[in-house]
This record gives C-alpha cells, structure tokens and sequence, in this order.
C-alpha cells in the first residue's frame, strides 16, 4: 500500500483522468474529492462489498429456479395481455 501525506486542496494524480482531493479534516474524519469520467464507477468499500456479496449469491442461485421465475413471469405477461 501506498501511503501519501496531503494538505487540504492538495491532490493525487491517478493515471491520466483521475484526481483525489483533500477536501476537509474535521475530528476523525477526512473528506475526499473525486474528479473521474463519468464511465468510472466510485463506491465506498462497504457498498461495493454488498453490491459483490449480491452478485455471488445471484451466481449461485439454482437455475430451476430461475426458470420457474421466468415461466411465471411469461404467464403472468400473458394474462395481462388476455385482459386487454
């Protein structure tokens, strides 16, 4: 890991598009600004360890499963389409 010291308004560079700011220290905490192109996606640690937590259990659902949702959902479609 690389650790950095920074002033408030100092920055880091990541590669060409990606600037980190120091924004604020207030107590124990630290306030980052994040200037990326908008393709880039940022998240805190923690939402982006729900969001990967998500996505395995969605990969390890059994795909019976997922069939009868899907087969569900077509006679569902197809009642409403009968309502019409």
């Amino acid at each position: 890991m690389l650790i950095l010291t920074r002033k408030i308004d100092e920055a880091i560079r990541l590669g060409e598009d990606i600037r980190i700011v120091l924004v604020q220290i207030k107590g124990g905490q630290v306030r980052l600004g994040i200037e990326c192109p908008p393709h880039v996606r940022v998240l805190r640690e923690e939402l982006y360890e729900a969001v990967r937590q998500e996505n395995l259990k969605a990969l390890s659902t059994d795909p019976i499963q997922i069939q009868a949702l899907s087969e569900g959902k077509k006679k569902l479609s197809k009642q409403s389409e009968s309502t019409e």
